[in-house]
């Protein structure tokens, strides 16, 4: 027997619900075979979610719903990076290792103005996903329309190890040269 299909704005809540008490990403494949509809129709309620202001986030491994828990102060830091596609993987896994959660790619784009991109990775499992994902979609990077130039808003629990992260992206040549 074929499940009922969930409507309009009780499967909106039921989204929000689902999201909000994951405690990992959900594909919007997954959310679609529990609301028992098309991917598209997810994609759409998301956006509709996204239009109220809900705190969502499409990463490479699915939708996320941002709430830090209060007790952890998170801070953040924007970097400025230049390199070629090829040294995507060591750049990412550079940063997580030292505990650093890379949130997003931005780019300053000649006739959109500035791309943002969500990657949301923390460890390396997450890392090795992203990169299988860009390799099986065979998507190009963002900073690909850059030659190479981007920004990546980068967090963590503290301060020194924002700094500790910046240091050793400065030694692989990871970041732009402030001459």
């Amino acid at each position: 027997m074929k499940e009922k299909k969930l409507l309009g704005e009780e499967r909106r809540d039921l989204i929000l619900n689902w999201l909000k008490t994951s405690n990992r990403p959900i594909t919007g494949s997954e959310l679609a075979e529990r609301a028992n509809v098309s991917r598209q129709v997810i994609v759409g309620d998301i956006t509709l979610l996204k239009a109220r202001n809900e705190p969502i986030i499409a990463s490479s491994q699915g939708y996320l719903y941002l709430i830090h828990p209060s007790a952890v102060k998170i801070y953040e830091r924007t970097v400025a990076c230049f390199h070629p596609p090829e040294r995507t993987e060591e750049e990412l896994f550079l940063l997580v290792d030292l505990g650093v959660t890379v949130k997003d790619v931005k780019i300053e784009h000649p006739v959109y103005g500035d791309l943002t991109a969500s990657i949301m990775v923390s460890n390396r499992k997450e890392v090795k996903q992203f990169m299988e994902k860009i390799k099986t979609t065979n998507a190009s990077y963002l900073s690909e329309l850059t030659d190479g130039y981007h920004l990546h808003t980068i967090t963590a629990t503290s301060e020194e190890i924002l700094s500790e992260a910046e240091e050793a992206m400065k030694k692989a040549n990871f970041l732009i040269d402030q001459r």
